[in-house]
């Protein structure tokens, strides 16, 4: 149990995360800390102000035990990437006070979300547990690989909270689902190798998935833990015409499309796939854009150290 204390702690906040609710978050964890000296050692809060800034912050963290970071699924994937520039012996453990819109990785480690009272309660008395990351060309991802029609929803969504949507979470991804569905399905042609076995095929669904669900709590792989030492993968093997892509999209956000003949779910540790046309189809990372035309994934098992709620079932 860490009910003790989280040692040298810095925190990295997102101020404009969920709505700007972010500031007030970070104002009531640099309070909080500032209060209960005894948690910690010593306490920074450090205010993003530009992408790019989570990773550049948690990489410069080496002297710290605890590096927390306060947002939702971006400033997460910055501050993993960061830390995972540090060397294994000196890299401090992740902690989370969920404040975003998806909250996809909160959901996997069982966090509370938007609410930093009760965040910093559970890591305050949480247990420590080495997780797995997924790694793409140079990128580490926390939760969600995905490459055509799901990303091409995930990077809308981005761009809708971009222009202050009052859409949040599941509801955002259900609106942005249904508007890049609609548009038609052509695909886009691939060649895969999934641990040695290839395939081909036209891309519509190919997610790669470290935690069981992406969007906002869409279940997409349901049975993904993070720290079993393997991936989870969802692939389309047929085109579906579009009221069946609606009706299945449905059965996603469940977790109930499972048995569909028109998908493949499993298990893998390395997955290489290309992509030949002159059209790249596109790709999101824990939310983010990635562009190429060739992806390298594999897992890196029990690679991080997270602070989880004790009641965490994995």
């Amino acid at each position: 149990m860490l009910s003790q204390e989280l040692g040298r702690t810095l925190i990295i906040a997102n101020p404009a995360a969920h709505s700007g609710r972010g500031e007030g978050a970070a104002l009531f964890a640099t309070r909080f800390f500032s209060s209960f000296r005894s948690v910690t050692s010593s306490c920074e809060v450090r205010l993003t102000e530009a992408p790019g800034d989570g990773l550049q912050m948690a990489a410069s963290a080496r002297e710290y035990d605890s590096v927390i970071a306060l947002g939702g699924d971006g400033v997460i994937h910055e501050v993993v990437n960061g830390l995972m520039s540090i060397p294994n012996e000196s890299r401090p453990r992740l902690g989370v006070i969920p404040m975003g819109s998806g909250n996809d990785f909160a959901r996997t480690i069982a966090m509370t979300r938007n609410d930093p009272e009760r965040s910093i309660s559970e890591l305050l008395q949480g247990e420590e547990r080495a997780i797995d990351l997924g790694k793409v060309n140079d990128v580490y991802f926390a939760q969600t690989l995905s490459f055509g029609v799901d990303a091409a929803i995930a990077l809308d969504t981005i761009e809708r909270r971009a222009n202050d949507t009052r859409q949040k979470g599941s509801a955002l991804f259900v609106t942005s689902g249904l508007k890049m569905v609609s548009r038609g399905l052509s695909g886009w042609p691939y060649r895969a190798w999934i641990d040695g076995e290839e395939i081909e095929g036209i891309n519509l669904v190919f997610a790669i998935q470290n935690g069981p669900t992406y969007g906002g709590g869409f279940r997409i792989c349901p049975a993904a833990v993070p720290n079993d030492g393997l991936l989870d993968l969802c692939y389309n093997t047929t085109r579906p015409h579009i009221p069946h892509a609606l009706a299945l999209f449905g059965l996603i956000r469940v977790g109930r499309h499972t048995r569909s003949r028109r998908l493949i779910l499993r298990q893998v540790r390395h997955v290489e796939i290309e992509f030949p046309g002159e059209e790249k189809p596109p790709c999101q990372v824990d939310g983010e854009c990635l562009e190429a035309n060739r992806y390298v994934i594999d897992v890196v098992s029990h690679v991080l150290n997270v602070l989880v709620p004790s009641s965490c079932t994995w």
